[in-house]
């Protein structure tokens, strides 16, 4: 810490004596015509004589990343958003004052340059600067001499950095960008309609969480972010709009982990005339479709695993999933106070109102979940724990609903969905005695939407895809903090 603060010191001090002669260390009156990547991709196969022909003036910006300086000449690497290039300066090239100013940069500086290309003895494309300014003085030296960034806590904090100290973090993020615009691009091909729903919401739902709470001081009243857009996207589909989405932020007061952020992505959509059978092959085909795109195809490397994601993908109801991937016998499984107690015995929490249902799922997230590594359709869910799915019509304990597991983590939820307001209502008013029991994630009760049911919401199939997770899976990243930019950490100290 001593030595940073001593570097910042001597930082400092080159500013004030450059700025008492008159030059300003963040100037901002360069405008660089072209990027480093552009040159590359124009340039880059040319021969040095090929190069010298062009007598073509390029100007460029970046920042210094290293550093080989010599008494009349300089080598030095700088970066821009799109790549990294060698630059040369000679003292007869831009005269001694500039040469003795760029001798004193540092790295991290941000630098315009101009000059044209050759190539070096070693063969290397470089550009002989004819002229440069200073744009930005880096007052804070590079982390390691900018041999990589590699505390894992400090890249997630200090993001900036990560970014240009290790470019393949920026690759994670660019595939990011692609894929929620691939999954964009597929959603408005099958004619769904982009909409935004209210973030901040009087009544929480569309999942069972915690929510955030807030207040409006103008309206004095409670409000809360929102855990899902569900129930406003279901509103859409009384309204008349059949096929609607939404790329949402939303938020749950829950834990942190490598698999969970309180701010996280997802893609909810909601199609009427569907079930939730019709939404499993949409999702095969989505996937396989932006997985080609991003990957090659749809045989993918996902954390020393090999995934194949071409359709169909395995299907097991819930009770069967329990003894054939997680080993616990048939009857045992079927047998509700039985399952209940194993469930007891091995930690499994049960909150009011909660049962037979609630154990099968912990027990399943306990034993089942991590071993599906390969593309499973999970389905058959207690309709205890599917308060807003259709009931079954064979066996009206179980819910018309799925979820998706890839890589042993959850990656897509989706159900047909339940249009009787009735039922609804009666569901609702069990969550909310469950809540007032002491349950802080259950339903509210939401007066309104049972009111839109009422008016007629056609039969419909939703579901909600985990864009964190779909990027991790396509990045082969291990952590959520790995594809959010700045990912919730706990204060600093």
């Amino acid at each position: 810490m001593q030595e940073e603060s001593n570097i910042i010191g001597q930082r400092r001090k080159k500013v004030q004596e450059w700025r008492d002669a008159g030059l300003e260390p963040f100037a901002n009156t360069f405008h660089p015509e072209h990027r480093i990547s552009e040159l590359m991709a124009a340039y880059g196969g040319l021969t040095g004589a090929e190069l010298d022909g062009l007598g073509q003036i390029f100007s460029l910006a970046g920042r210094l990343v290293l550093m080989r300086q010599f008494g009349k000449a300089s080598f030095f690497h700088f970066q821009d958003d799109g790549g990294r290039l060698q630059g040369y300066i000679q003292r007869q090239e831009v005269g001694p004052e500039a040469y003795a100013f760029f001798k004193r940069l540092d790295l991290g500086d941000i630098v315009g340059f101009r000059g044209s290309l050759f190539r070096t003895k070693t063969n290397e494309l470089t550009l002989q600067v004819k002229d440069f300014i200073l744009l930005t003085k880096s007052l804070r030296p590079l982390p390691e001499k900018y041999h990589g960034l590699s505390d894992v806590e400090r890249r997630y904090r200090q993001r900036y950095l990560d970014l240009f100290v290790n470019p393949e973090v920026k690759g994670v993020f660019r595939a990011r960008s692609r894929i929620i615009r691939l999954v964009r691009d597929f959603m408005e091909q099958r004619k769904f309609l982009e909409v935004e729903t209210p973030m901040m919401q009087p009544i929480p739902g569309g999942a069972t969480a915690r929510p955030f709470q807030t207040y409006h001081n103008v309206l004095a009243m409670p409000l809360y972010l929102r855990i899902a857009p569900e129930l406003y996207l279901k509103r859409l589909l009384v309204g008349g709009f059949e096929r609607v989405f939404e790329i949402n932020r939303s938020f749950r007061n829950e834990g942190v982990s490598t698999q969970h952020n309180p701010e996280f992505t997802m893609m909810e959509f909601y199609q009427a005339y569907a079930t939730y059978e019709d939404l499993m092959m949409l999702t095969e085909e989505m996937f396989g479709r932006i997985a080609t795109q991003i990957t090659g195809g749809r045989q993918i490397d996902y954390q020393g695993h090999k995934i194949d994601l071409t359709p169909p993908w395995q299907r097991l109801e819930m009770q069967e999933s329990l003894t054939r991937v997680g080993g616990i016998p048939a009857a045992l499984v079927q047998d509700r106070q039985a399952l209940v107690q194993l469930a007891l015995e091995q930690g499994v929490t049960l909150r009011p109102g909660e049962g037979y249902g609630r154990a099968m799922a912990k027990l399943f997230d306990l034993h089942v979940e991590p071993k599906l590594i390969q593309p499973t359709f999970i389905t058959g869910f207690p309709v205890e724990i599917s308060p807003l799915s259709r009931r079954n019509q064979v066996n009206p304990e179980l819910a018309d609903r799925f979820e998706l597991f890839i890589a042993g983590k959850e990656i897509a939820n989706g159900f047909s969905e339940l249009n009787d307001p009735d039922d609804q209502r009666q569901r609702f008013l069990k969550q909310v005695a469950a809540r007032e029991a002491g349950n802080d994630e259950a339903h509210f009760m939401d007066e309104d939407f049972v009111r839109a049911l009422e008016y007629g919401m056609p039969p419909a199939a939703g579901e909600g895809i985990g864009i964190d997770r779909l990027v991790m899976l396509l990045t082969d990243s291990a952590s959520i903090r790995d594809v959010i930019l700045f990912p919730q950490l706990r204060p600093e100290g």
